[in-house]
């Protein structure tokens, strides 16, 4: 099986990205499953229900959210009633939600897609993400219920990913991190399998500050001002992911390759 993670996408440039290059991707690399990182798909904070069927509909399987879920306010009855987009699963349980899934990839075999929040440097105070991770993987197994199984680790430490990875390793076909925005050159599989990423980067114009136009967060850097406001940078985005090729027989993966399709 062939699975595509693109990281976060940051406003409407990330957004046209996506829609832009998705199709061709799927193409190139005959993708079975496709999940997309959309913390900051609407004007760079949250997902929208708009956004996110917009997604849906250009035959993205799963979004996944991160810290920013919240942001819009509109998405707290969307989450209740669409499956296919996730929060974090660490959230407490009253929550609205779910923090993972099974779906069906295009053939019919079975993809368990985990979204976690990382605490290190989060002010969430999320659950532990390692324990979650072993409560679902307990109950969905890689080669049982699921023929693939991806983890979008969405921390700001690079430690805490690598920790997860090697947590993760041989139970899981695919760890890779996502939050940070900065592509890593850190493409491997693990020793007992497992296919890692530190962070995928993000899907967004690349000449900016993270995705956003440098003039909120200069003001930020420079004066110490919190309230700068941040306006999500509006040049030729760049889809940046990676694709994961599995075994059939064992759902560990075979080969790991990062992707880049745009302006940067």
């Amino acid at each position: 099986m062939k699975l595509l993670f693109c990281g976060d996408v940051v406003g409407r440039s990330g957004r046209e990205a996506v829609l832009k290059h998705l199709p061709g991707l799927v193409k190139e690399h005959a993708l079975d499953f496709v999940v997309v990182s959309v913390d900051n798909a609407a004007g760079g904070f949250g997902v929208s229900p708009e956004v996110a069927r917009e997604f849906l509909n250009a035959g993205v399987d799963v979004l996944t959210g991160g810290d920013h879920i919240w942001d819009q306010k509109e998405i707290v009855p969307y989450l209740a009633q669409e499956k296919r987009l996730l929060r974090p699963a660490n959230f407490p349980a009253a929550a609205p939600g779910a923090g993972h899934g099974v779906f069906p990839a295009r053939d019919g075999r079975k993809v368990l897609v985990l979204h976690l929040l990382g605490q290190v440097f989060h002010k969430e105070h999320a659950a532990c993400p390692f324990a979650t991770a072993d409560a679902v993987l307990e109950s969905v197994r890689l080669g049982g219920a699921a023929q693939a199984i991806l983890v979008d680790m969405h921390a700001e430490a690079t430690s805490e990913k690598n920790a997860m990875g090697l947590y993760l390793d041989g139970r899981v076909s695919l760890v890779v991190g996502s939050h940070t925005h900065v592509p890593t050159a850190d493409a491997r599989l693990l020793p007992k399998g497992t296919a890692y990423l530190t962070d995928a980067g993000m899907c967004g114009d690349y000449n900016s500050i993270i995705g956003f136009a440098p003039e909120g967060p200069l003001t930020r850097f420079l004066t110490k001002i919190p309230k700068a406001r941040m306006e999500p940078a509006s040049g030729e985005g760049t889809l940046c992911g990676v694709v994961v090729e599995t075994d059939d027989a064992t759902g560990l993966a075979r080969s790991i390759r990062t992707v880049r399709a745009g302006a940067a």
